[in-house]
């Protein structure tokens, strides 16, 4: 019985490196990718699938940052969203998610190996750009949650800039994360930026963030928005079973510095 037939045996084989600095190593991830057929950061499609069809439509032109081997552009093609390039910086990622969407017959859908620190595109050509969880590795090691190392912040602004460069006038920038708003929205709401920032909550154990970022739509409300100081969110700690002992939760723990 393989992965998708037993994913309590995926799971269980995917724990997770000895420290988090070790997804800072390209090397870590071309070795997990080159065993590892599947794995969802955060949750899969499924549990979100109804904000993407609110947000995202059919005739878009997507980018999704680093794929790895996750199943997120298989859902989005079987809805109809065809038009869809991944990027990863991993290779062995890259070579085996073209060889996976080929024999499923998604031919549209183009792999490319690519630093989203660095985007290979052109300005203004995607209607979306969409990213699940992999903001969270520039976070790795960022120290205070509040006041993050320069590294960090340097890392997460080329992200953000990158992305914002490559989306069109009217584009969309979708971030699914566990990353907090108090914690996320310094940086969404940066003066350089023009998106508008907003924000919905999925999930049944830890509280996941589907944020939303409109190009082109930033107001007077956002600026305040962005000089406030929110009281932080208090986790929920009522979590599955399956929650606590996922990689998620390591990671977060890590990452977030849950109180």
């Amino acid at each position: 019985m393989d992965a998708d037939q037993n994913p309590k045996a995926s799971e269980k084989k995917t724990i997770g490196p000895p420290t988090t600095s070790a997804y800072l190593d390209p090397h870590y991830w071309d070795e997990r990718f080159s065993d590892e057929e599947h794995y969802e950061w955060l949750k899969d499609y499924s549990h979100f699938r109804h904000l993407v069809q609110a947000h995202i439509k059919p005739s878009s032109s997507v980018l999704e940052l680093g794929c790895g081997n996750s199943r997120l552009s298989e859902g989005l093609y079987n809805d109809g969203i065809t038009a869809i390039t991944c990027i990863d910086l991993s290779a062995v990622a890259v070579e085996k998610m073209q060889e996976r969407l080929l024999l499923k017959g998604y031919k549209e859908v183009k792999v490319l190996e690519a630093d989203m620190l660095d985007l290979p595109f052109s300005n203004d050509c995607f209607d979306v750009v969409i990213e699940k969880a992999t903001m969270e590795v520039l976070f790795v090691n960022s120290g205070d949650p509040w006041n993050p190392q320069p590294e960090t912040v340097t890392k997460v602004m080329a992200m953000l800039e990158g992305v914002h460069r490559v989306l069109k006038p009217d584009g969309l920038f979708i971030s699914v994360s566990f990353g907090q708003p108090h914690f996320r929205r310094p940086f969404f709401n940066a003066p350089q930026f023009t998106w508008s920032v907003e924000w919905i909550t999925f999930g049944d154990g830890f509280h996941y963030f589907f944020y939303i970022l409109r190009k082109g739509k930033r107001s007077s409300a956002d600026e305040e928005l962005s000089q406030s100081h929110d009281k932080p969110l208090v986790p929920t700690i009522s979590m599955f079973h399956e929650e606590l002992e996922g990689e998620d939760y390591i990671f977060r723990t890590n990452i977030d510095e849950m109180d």
